[in-house]
């Protein structure tokens, strides 16, 4: 059984995977660690896939994954963390940008630092020629790590290593890939930062673009959710609801005084339409977090599900 697992998704990389699994290669055998490599090709349209098929009758740690088509990095993430057997998880990118000599340290943080479940690098001296690549990163990391309150400097960097029982405990989809550190943190886990080597690019041609920007904060919104409101939906649609109904009740009840006391028309009033719209909103979304509520324990009880997890007992104290 592997001590390591290595993870990494690629896509059109078909020139950088040589010198990739050279340099995995050299970073850990030194080491002595037992170590598997899980190569995913997310569907790639150039010659990666047969290049991975050449490379895996080279190299017997080399596991290779394909993909039927180009779904995202979080789905060939998750592909990869499906099979892999290690005791630590080490993710990267297969572009070269990260360095695989960082990858021995991150496994001998975690192994002399028991509290630590997760080391995520920092990517401390950028190496992207474009500053119009910084300045964004900048801004969205600390957009994340206010929205999600797990202070990193860099969410952005794919060389990140964990303890298999993280990664065991979470599930990937759309642009997740990004926010594992604080997925990981709500399922219990103890995050580190430390700087690692950042290259630039000498092969391929980059994968982001505005679209996967506007993906990311949608899927920011979609951890917010999760990280306050998964176990109590009604307290995310409830609270919305109560100030709508509210509001909708306060008009409709002014205009019934109108209506009564002071004989008023009020037939042909936007505000009437305006009342009683804010009150079936209202009570739509009150109906939405009742069904949010359901949902939970659908999803929880009939499989004997745990709303929580145990973490082991800290060590005696010397």
């Amino acid at each position: 059984m592997p001590n390591v697992s290595i993870v990494i998704p690629v896509y059109n990389e078909q020139d950088s995977l040589s010198d990739l699994l050279r340099q995995i290669d050299s970073a850990m055998s030194p080491t002595g660690l037992a170590f598997e490599l899980i190569l995913i090709d997310d569907g790639s349209s150039d010659a990666t896939a047969e290049k991975m098929k050449q490379l895996a009758s080279q190299y017997p740690w080399l596991i290779c994954l394909y993909l039927i088509r180009n779904y995202g990095q979080s789905t060939a993430l998750q592909a990869g963390f499906d099979v892999a057997s290690g005791e630590y998880v080490v993710t990267l990118d297969g572009d070269l940008q990260n360095d695989p000599a960082d990858i021995p340290e991150l496994i001998y943080t975690l192994q002399q630092q028991s509290q630590i479940d997760c080391v995520s690098g920092w990517r401390k001296m950028r190496q992207d020629a474009a500053f119009s690549r910084k300045l964004p990163s900048r801004l969205a990391n600390a957009l994340i790590s206010w929205v999600t309150g797990v202070k990193l400097h860099d969410y952005g960097c794919a060389l990140k290593a964990y303890r298999a029982s993280v990664i065991q405990n979470l599930r990937l989809y759309g642009e997740m890939h990004r926010f594992i550190p604080a997925l990981a943190a709500e399922v219990g886990a103890r995050i580190l930062e430390v700087p690692v080597n950042h290259r630039p690019r000498v092969s391929g041609q980059s994968k982001y673009g505005l679209d996967r920007t506007l993906r990311v904060l949608v899927d920011l919104l979609w951890v917010r959710f999760t990280l306050r409101f998964l176990q109590r939906p009604i307290h995310a649609f409830g609270s919305i609801a109560a100030v709508i109904l509210l509001i909708g009740l306060a008009i409709l009840g002014w205009l019934t005084v109108e209506k009564l006391i002071f004989s008023q028309d009020i037939g042909g009033r936007p505000l009437l339409l305006l009342g009683v719209l804010l009150t079936l909103v209202g009570v739509q979304l009150i109906a939405v977090g009742l069904m949010g509520e359901l949902l939970v324990r659908i999803y929880h009880e009939p499989q004997g599900r745990r709303q929580y997890l145990l973490r082991e007992p800290p060590d005696s104290a010397p």
